[in-house]
C-alpha cells in the first residue's frame, strides 16, 4: 500500500529541508511557515494527485470527527443518486472511476454504494473517543486505496447535488451564497451540467480543485476549511476561509498550501493556541 497522508513532521524542519535558497519565493514560503508553526507544531504532507484538496479536507474532517454532518444525515440520503437521475437525465454520464475486473453496473447503484461507504466510515469514526485511536483508524483508511478512491467519488456527487439545489434556489428567487453566482458566472459552468462535465468529472483525473469550488466542497459539509495560502503571505489573503462567511457552529478544518494547487495537513495546534 501507499500511504496517502504522510507521517507527521516538524514544520519547520519540513520548510527548511523544502525552500533552502534565497529567492524572494524562498523567503516568504519560510515566513509563512514560521507563522504557520506559531499555531501548529507538525505538518502530514498529503499525496499530491487530483484528489489532494478532497484527500486533505476528508483526512482532516474525519481525525476530529464528532458526528455526522447534515448531508449525511437525512433519511433518503442513500436515494440521492435514483432521485436526481430520474430528474437530470444528463448524471448518466458522470464520470465514474474505473475498477478492475468489473463491469459498470448501473451508475446509480455504484454511487449509492460509496455514499452508504461514506457514512458507514465517518459514522465509526466519529463514534470513537479516543484521539489516538481516532488518529489510527483514519491512517488505516487512507491506507486502503480502494475505498479511500471512492470516498471521493461520494464527496464528489453530493458536491453535485448541493450545486444542483443552489442553481435552481437562485433560479426560483431564493437567497444564495455569493460563491454561487460566481461557480456559475464561469463560461465552463454556466449550469449544473457543464459543471458536471467541465469540473467535476475530470477532478480526481485530469484536475484538482479550483478555488470556487473549494466553497463548494465547504458547503456540501457545513465545514469551514481555513487555508493558510504560502504564497500570498502578508497579503490579506494569506488566511483564507472558505466560505468567507462560515456559520458559527461549522467545525473548522486546516490545511495549507503553496500554490492553491496542492495540500498539506497541519497538526498538533501548540498548547497556548488551544487556551
Amino acid at each position: 500500500y501507499k500511504l496517502s497522508v504522510a507521517p507527521e513532521m516538524d514544520i519547520m524542519e519540513y520548510c527548511r529541508k523544502e525552500w533552502r535558497g534565497n529567492t524572494p519565493v524562498a523567503k516568504r514560503m519560510r515566513k509563512g511557515y514560521e507563522a504557520v508553526a506559531q499555531k501548529f507544531a507538525s505538518i502530514r504532507r498529503v499525496r499530491g494527485d487530483n484528489y489532494c484538496a478532497l484527500r486533505a479536507t476528508l483526512f482532516q474532517a474525519l481525525s476530529q470527527a464528532a458526528q455526522l454532518p447534515r448531508c449525511l444525515q437525512s433519511e433518503d440520503f442513500t436515494m440521492l443518486p435514483e432521485n436526481l437521475l430520474s430528474k437530470y437525465d444528463w448524471i448518466k454520464q458522470w464520470q465514474l472511476k474505473q475498477k478492475l475486473g468489473r463491469k459498470m453496473g448501473e451508475i446509480s447503484d455504484e454511487i449509492k454504494e460509496y455514499l452508504m461507504l461514506l457514512r458507514k466510515k465517518w459514522k465509526n469514526i466519529s463514534e470513537i473517543k479516543s484521539p489516538i485511536e481516532k488518529q489510527e483508524a483514519c491512517d488505516k483508511l487512507f491506507k486502503n486505496e480502494e475505498e479511500e478512491y471512492s470516498l471521493y467519488e461520494a464527496l464528489k456527487f453530493l458536491m453535485l447535488n448541493t450545486a444542483i439545489e443552489l442553481y435552481n434556489d437562485d433560479k426560483n428567487g431564493r437567497r444564495v451564497p455569493v460563491f454561487s453566482w460566481l461557480l456559475f458566472a464561469r463560461d465552463t459552468s454556466s449550469n449544473p451540467c457543464q459543471l458536471m462535465h467541465n469540473h467535476l468529472n475530470h477532478i480526481g483525473h485530469s484536475g484538482g480543485l479550483e478555488q470556487v469550488e473549494m466553497f463548494l466542497l465547504a458547503y456540501t459539509l457545513q465545514y469551514t476549511i481555513q487555508v493558510y495560502r504560502l504564497y500570498k503571505y502578508s497579503t490579506d489573503e494569506f488566511v483564507t476561509l472558505y466560505p468567507n462567511d462560515p456559520e458559527e457552529d461549522w467545525p473548522v478544518v486546516t490545511l495549507i498550501t503553496e500554490d492553491d494547487r496542492h495540500y498539506n495537513i497541519p497538526v498538533r495546534m501548540c498548547q497556548e493556541t488551544m487556551l
